[in-house]
């Protein structure tokens, strides 16, 4: 683990915090604690600064009254838009005197100069505190709300009681970000045609059908994350990763993860890892081939890392013509936010509330992914759906990412351990399968991708795990996106862009000086990448399975459509 004096990349959330602070509720996590005496005892012995905030603030709204302050949102601040905020005298100093007050709580906080762990951990409550607080988030104050009232005859207030009692009734208890109802799964999201050729307990395997005459001879098996379901890889047409692939000659098989009930308590890093192996043993049967591409994404990275350990370990190794990751943490030296809140109580807590339970619940991590970034991911539709009394507007990641997934007891046991100790950075911390884990030993060549705004999984830390690999031909590729669009990011926009190269500068920043960029999206590179290592091309299979693997259904199958 980082020590105390350790500055983290950014205010970040990685999967360790989620799964750690997801176990208690929101309320509990804004509650007074050694934290917060440790802010006041620290102000306490400065009471010039404490004083300084104070009168600069009492000027300034000394200033608002008069009339007299030149206070402003900043330009990236949407919150204050409407021309109401500043042609409305009321309503401008009401504004006006909210930003001079976040201010100087932000800055009160800075004075304290406290640990980077107490310091995140304040501006987690400070930051929730004062978005709360906001004057655009009162139905009262707020011009929009105003506005909806007249244009609708009221209409709109009667739809935002409505639309509040709806989400505070059922978890995760925030404002939903789309309707349950603006897409299906099977018709208008995860529609590339496939079919199911195996199946057990944990996972079914989907195999895509080829859309071109020739595919290349090795095949892909994608190892999608535990949490949320794999569609993310396959959303509408024209913004889906698997359909581009697929288009362009690749044979593409992908696993998807069973949503685990309590029965399942037990599954953990074996039992998942066991699947991978098993799927990877389907996928070579059915191809008629002795090796395959793996691609991990987010938490199935880090299991797909912790599997081709082993196989390395146990001489296999070559099954494995190329490795991908994809926003995924192995090394979580300066994990931000999420190391900050981590401690060995904590981690233990948590692990008791999903070991009574017998899993970690999907509707609690979402919960706690929306706090984590309130403006956005709470206010905003706080707004729009009780305010404005309107719905959200129909956004095919947001509609995956309330398609919330539960996660084993043990799986979830595994993985917080893990990241409290940082296990996989020393080698033969872990086991995976029996055989310990050493991600030094991966040595065939490796992809990995990050998004340079990624929240869950900082670009630094997925450099920094990419260089636990022993991949001598290797690249690391940054996409100019956050965690979901990294992955989301079809070729031809416009604004898309990258930096690649390969992963042999030991700081990040340095890396990211030399690296090389391009224009577009990064699946164009990758496709190239695994062209090279995805052998000749043949003709592509008339049919889907192989003996011992006849389809079992059309994809995407039956395990992805269980809530």
């Amino acid at each position: 683990m980082a020590t105390p004096t350790t500055k983290p990349d950014e205010l970040a959330a990685p999967l360790d915090l989620l799964l750690t602070s997801a176990t208690r509720p929101f309320a509990r996590r804004m509650m007074p604690d050694a934290t917060w005496a440790r802010l006041g005892v620290s102000l306490a012995k400065q009471p010039g600064a404490v004083a300084g905030r104070a009168g600069t603030l009492a000027r300034e709204l000394g200033n608002v009254v008069a009339g007299r302050s030149h206070g402003a949102p900043a330009r990236a601040d949407r919150r204050f838009t409407d021309p109401a905020w500043q042609h409305n005298p009321l309503l401008r100093r009401i504004m006006q005197a909210y930003l001079a007050a976040a201010e100087t709580a932000d800055g009160l906080v800075a004075d304290a100069d406290l640990d980077w762990r107490d310091s995140d951990k304040m501006r987690f409550v400070i930051d929730n505190l004062v978005e709360g607080l906001a004057p655009s988030n009162s139905p009262l104050l707020s011009p929009l709300g105003w506005k909806a009232l007249i244009d609708t005859g009221g209409l709109s207030a009667v739809r935002g009681v409505r639309a509040f009692a709806r989400d505070m009734l059922s978890k995760p208890r925030v404002p939903a970000m789309v309707e349950p109802d603006a897409f299906a799964v099977g018709e208008t999201l995860a529609i590339t045609k496939g079919a199911v050729v195996t199946q057990n307990s944990v996972f079914e395997l989907i195999q895509y059908a080829p859309q071109t005459a020739k595919v290349r001879t090795v095949p892909m098996l994608i190892v999608p994350p535990v949490i949320n379901k794999f569609y993310v890889l396959d959303l509408a047409p024209g913004r889906s990763m698997i359909e581009y692939l697929v288009a362009q000659g690749q044979q593409v098989f992908l696993i998807s993860w069973r949503n685990p009930l309590a029965r399942h308590r037990d599954w953990d890093f074996d039992t998942y890892g066991a699947a991978i192996v098993e799927a990877m043993d389907a996928v070579q049967k059915i191809a008629g081939t002795d090796t395959v591409q793996l691609l991990g994404i987010c938490s199935g990275g880090t299991l797909a890392a912790m599997t081709a350990a082993h196989l390395t370990e146990i001489g296999e190794a070559d099954r494995m013509a190329g490795f991908s990751l994809a926003v995924t943490v192995l090394d979580q030296t300066r994990a931000g936010f999420a190391l900050a809140m981590m401690s060995d109580r904590a981690a233990q807590a948590a692990i008791r509330v999903s070991a009574r339970k017998g899993y970690l619940d999907g509707r609690a991590l979402a919960e706690m992914f929306a706090w984590l970034r309130p403006t956005d991911l709470v206010w905003r539709y706080w707004v729009n759906n009780y305010v404005q009394g309107r719905p959200p507007a129909p956004f095919d990641v947001l509609f995956w990412n309330a398609d919330a997934t539960r996660m084993a007891a043990a799986l979830h046991r595994d993985f917080v351990l893990m990241g409290l100790n940082n296990a996989l950075v020393t080698p033969g911390a872990l086991s995976m399968l029996g055989t310990p884990v050493d991600l030094s030993k991966v040595t065939m060549d490796a992809y990995v991708v990050g998004g340079i705004s990624d929240h869950i999984c900082p670009w630094q830390a997925t450099y920094r795990s990419a260089r636990l690999l022993g991949s001598k031909d290797n690249r690391y590729v940054l996409s100019t996106s956050g965690h979901i669009q990294a992955l989301v990011n079809p070729p031809g926009n416009p604004k898309a862009s990258y930096r690649a190269g390969p992963w042999d500068a030991e700081d990040p920043a340095q890396w990211l000086e030399s690296a090389q960029q391009f224009s577009d999206s990064w699946w164009v590179d990758f496709l190239g990448w695994l062209a090279e290592r995805s052998g000749p091309e043949v003709d592509a299979p008339k049919t889907l399975g192989g003996e011992g693997f006849p389809p079992l259904g059309p994809a995407p199958g039956s395990y992805v459509m269980e809530k």
